[in-house]
């Protein structure tokens, strides 16, 4: 559910990046944040993990245009990829309007995608969240890689929502602007 701030003649929208470790969600917010015009963003925080190189949270606000006569603002969250940080994914999904699931294309990946797919459903079904009314995503990144598995077989063994699906190349910029873009207008949609 957006927070509404009338004051401000604002509507907050909260998204999260969420998927296995090094699958890219960090990378995806990082271009993001050097893309985007400075004027239209907010400061990129991260708080970096002990064990691994990738961060626990990342908190950026994006204005994207007005909804009734509002100004839109954006929340891009990642959760921590490594699963002993469960209870932190449960944290950052409370209150989420749209996730884009980021998986690691990379045939050796399968293991770690299909577990943190089903700990993301696990997640949101144990905090009550009405899961048509979030919008959903599917990242299939590391595409510039060489031996990763196909779209079509991606597709069929992690997206039983039929939703839509974005190949990309994190580190290249190769979709990521084109997933923001599908998750944001069906994140406004859904409750508009």
């Amino acid at each position: 559910m957006p927070l509404v701030n009338f004051a401000a003649r604002e509507i907050n929208y909260k998204v999260v990046y969420y998927g296995c470790g090094l699958c890219g969600k960090t990378t995806n917010i990082q271009y993001i944040h050097r893309k985007i015009n400075p004027d239209a963003r907010g400061k990129l925080v991260s708080i970096a993990t002990e064990e691994e190189r990738t961060l626990y949270f990342d908190f950026l606000p994006l204005t994207l245009g007005t909804v009734r006569g509002m100004k839109t603002r954006f929340h891009l969250y990642t959760v921590p990829g490594q699963s002993y940080y469960n209870a932190s994914r449960k944290l950052v999904l409370q209150g989420v309007d749209g996730i884009v699931f980021v998986a690691d294309s990379q045939i050796t990946r399968l293991d770690e995608n299909v577990a943190s797919y089903l700990n993301l459903w696990d997640n949101l079904l144990a905090q009550g969240d009405d899961l048509s009314r979030i919008g959903f995503v599917i990242q299939l990144n590391k595409r510039d890689l060489t031996d990763v598995f196909s779209v079509e077989d991606l597709n069929e063994l992690l997206n039983h929502t039929g939703s839509p699906l974005v190949p990309s190349s994190a580190v290249q910029g190769t979709g990521v602007f084109e997933t923001l873009k599908t998750v944001c207008k069906q994140v406004i949609a859904k409750t508009a």
